[in-house]
């Protein structure tokens, strides 16, 4: 750190001296793109509206977005792709047509109940069960295993798989008609796949967490606002697009390497006491504070110079 410092001070002089910084704001631009690089869906649309900033839309309307088993392997093969895709900074994430999620597809449930029950013995099916379980719960966690941050944008119904979904975000935005549930106890089973684990992380009252859960109350936007559930809730879903890609795009504007760090300690902190969280970013900007996207933003705060552009990551 000490030899950034230095050559912080260095870039300042040099470049007061001359008069100059050869700094400049990347421009975002409004027109859509076929996100290159990534593989096409079948119940996923991949878009790029802006430099660097990708959209992913749940892109089931005929089924309300319900989740079959397709989506939910191409959800996590697509956020995998995204954390590895140097050209997507941050991602947004919504859903096509009336609602957002209307949850797990109960047509696949009918086909996994007819496997399960051509298995005779019980430790075949639970293995089947098994595998099942940890290939969903896997597919939600590439979420926040993606070191790219992820912008959730609800509006109408997200049920079941899809506040499972949405609570492995990092940012959360919702329209004043959106409404959430978990609705597993009324399907006679356990939320398995992180909706119990994260949901408490993410709301301020355990009390609440508890009755939601236990009794599949729908909660509407507005106490999703007020319980820190989602951090802003807008008029309808034009105007919550229009801010998450603005929120996307200040973002995306950033050090990638400033910003994956600060999404992978984050998720550390949560789940670490706060000494390990401290030791683990102690360890991570030993090595990271030598990058020059550092020396650059702090030569162009100090200088008044427009954001540099930074290289892909």
């Amino acid at each position: 750190m000490f030899r950034s410092v230095l050559q912080i001070s260095k870039n300042i002089t040099g470049l007061r001296g001359m008069g100059i910084v050869e700094l400049s704001r990347c421009a975002m631009s409004t027109e859509t793109s076929p996100a290159a690089g990534v593989n096409s869906f079948k119940t996923l649309a991949v878009t790029v509206p802006q430099p660097f900033v990708y959209h992913v839309e749940l892109n089931r309307p005929d089924r309300l977005n319900a989740m079959n088993n397709t989506m939910w392997l191409e959800i996590g093969e697509c956020f995998s792709q995204l954390s590895q895709d140097e050209d997507c900074r941050v991602v947004v994430l919504s859903g096509a047509g009336k609602l957002f999620c209307a949850g797990i597809d109960l047509q696949d449930m009918t086909q996994m109940g007819a496997k399960l029950a051509d298995q005779e013995d019980v430790a075949r099916r639970c293995k089947i069960l098994g595998a099942t379980i940890k290939t969903y719960q896997n597919s939600l966690t590439a979420l926040e295993k993606c070191n790219k941050p992820v912008i959730g944008a609800v509006h109408g119904a997200c049920i079941g798989g899809g506040i499972n979904l949405i609570a492995a975000t990092d940012i959360r935005y919702c329209t004043s008609d959106a409404w959430f549930q978990v609705k597993e106890v009324e399907l006679g089973m356990t939320a398995d796949v992180g909706v119990l684990q994260r949901l408490p992380r993410l709301m301020g009252s355990a009390s609440l967490v508890n009755e939601l859960c236990l009794t599949a109350r729908k909660f509407p936007a507005a106490e999703a606002g007020a319980t820190g559930f989602v951090s802003k809730v807008f008029e309808d879903k034009s105007k919550m697009m229009t801010e998450a890609l603005t929120v996307a795009g200040s973002i995306a504007e950033k050090s990638p390497v400033a910003v994956q760090g600060t999404k992978r300690n984050l998720v550390y902190s949560r789940d670490h006491t706060v000494q390990e969280g401290l030791d683990h970013v102690a360890d991570w900007n030993q090595i990271m504070l030598q990058s020059e996207d550092f020396i650059n933003a702090s030569v162009a705060l100090a200088t008044k110079s427009p954001t540099p552009i930074f290289s892909k990551l």
